[in-house]
């Protein structure tokens, strides 16, 4: 019997306000676009497709799904539209939905300090159990990312299993459909089988793909002939209804994979933490941090280039200063800068492609993104009284 495991990725940032080097506000965080855009994905993805999941296990009491929420998804969700939340918590009161622990901030936090993905960490176990009283047993890092000295420090927090990339520069001849685990720990590997997942998150509406029109029962058909003790399709959760529009076809997809993956008795819906009681088939070595970030699958979207690396060095610096201050609100505008999307928006690869890097993007181009963060930390030093950041910074 093959597991499937559907998780879905929730995040949405905090995007920055505008500041030039003069700037003198104090309001970091545009809460007027990050109120429309939310509003925007919220009626087109997480209600709608929420809703869908909840019909779909009343019809299919064996479908399952899992999630994984970050921090600052909920604190937008809770202040822009909080029946989001309220319908999330209905799904999980189905007992057919478990939730996994990250980092709070959807950050880089794990590059900052060991102490400080820590902290982070333990923000998000408490945000998740007082949202939906909920202990999670697998992790999630930003993005996925992954290494054997990583996996040894979310074991060591009593997690049972990670999630990462199913890599071919890993896994070498191996499949991603089994269960492993990394040298150096026992924690359970659980890796995203990139090719049916992104049949779904990307290719689904693209008509020059030779698959296409992709149907729920040719994907039952594919999920049904592969060999394994798991197929894990990780998803972000806005290919229903935004990256996918709902014209597309897609939630006709997701409304009849159910009903055709119970066609073959070789396939069997499983919840996250089911996998983890699985059997390890292998241990690989992971000796530098994997993530699921674009073709390269490593940090070079988020720290690829001179402005990535001097944005993360200045903002990494100025968290001495901060934390020392013991300003929550400071700390707190702080991490929220430590989100991956802000490093993002800075990347320079394919830009001129329209590439993914441009997604929910509201800047015209990576330098504007560049100097938009920097005058933030800018404003941040003054603010803590210490000397502004010098365009020989890059």
């Amino acid at each position: 019997m093959t597991k499937l495991c559907m998780y879905f990725q929730v995040h949405q940032p905090f995007r920055l306000s505008n500041f030039n080097y003069f700037s003198k506000s104090s309001g970091y965080f545009d809460e007027e676009k990050n109120k429309a855009i939310f509003e925007k994905v919220a009626n087109k993805c997480y209600i709608p497709t929420t809703k869908k999941i909840i019909e779909l296990i009343k019809k299919h009491p064996e479908f399952k799904v899992s999630f994984s929420f970050s921090g600052v998804f909920i604190e937008q969700a809770l202040r822009y539209k909080p029946e989001v939340i309220d319908i999330y918590r209905e799904l999980y009161d189905t007992g057919n939905m478990d939730i996994l622990n990250e980092t709070y901030y959807h950050s880089l936090a794990y590059l900052v300090s060991e102490e400080e993905f820590k902290e982070q960490v333990k923000m998000h176990r408490k945000l998740i159990k007082d949202t939906f009283n909920h202990k999670a047993l697998v992790f999630r890092n930003t993005e996925a990312m992954l290494s054997n000295d990583m996996a040894q420090k979310v074991e060591k927090m009593g997690y049972k299993g990670i999630v990462g990339e199913g890599w071919d520069k890993i896994l070498g001849w191996r499949s991603p459909n089994y269960i492993y685990q990394p040298n150096g720990s026992d924690i359970k590997l659980l890796l995203r089988n990139y090719m049916l997942s992104d049949d779904v998150g990307f290719r689904f509406s693209k008509i020059d793909w030779k698959e296409y029109p992709l149907t729920a029962d040719k994907y039952a058909m594919w999920l049904a002939s592969a060999q394994g003790q798991t197929i894990n399709l990780f998803l972000d959760y806005e290919t229903f209804g935004e990256h996918q529009w709902k014209e597309t076809g897609i939630f006709d997809f997701l409304e009849y994979l159910p009903k055709e993956v119970a066609k073959y008795p070789n396939l069997e819906w499983a919840k996250i933490n089911e996998l983890v009681e699985m059997e390890s088939k292998d241990r690989i070595d992971i000796p530098h941090i994997l993530s699921w970030a674009d073709i390269d699958r490593d940090l070079s979207a988020w720290l690829g280039n001179k402005m990535q690396d001097s944005a993360f060095n200045r903002m990494k610096e100025l968290g001495i200063f901060i934390l020392k201050s013991g300003d929550k609100e400071l700390i707190d505008v702080w991490r929220k800068l430590q989100t991956s999307d802000h490093f993002y928006y800075m990347c320079t690869k394919w830009f001129s492609d329209g590439d993914i890097h441009k997604y929910f993007n509201t800047y015209l181009n990576p330098y504007e993104a560049y100097s938009n963060y920097m005058n933030v930390l800018n404003n941040l030093k003054s603010e803590l009284g210490l000397n502004s950041f010098k365009s020989k910074d890059i």
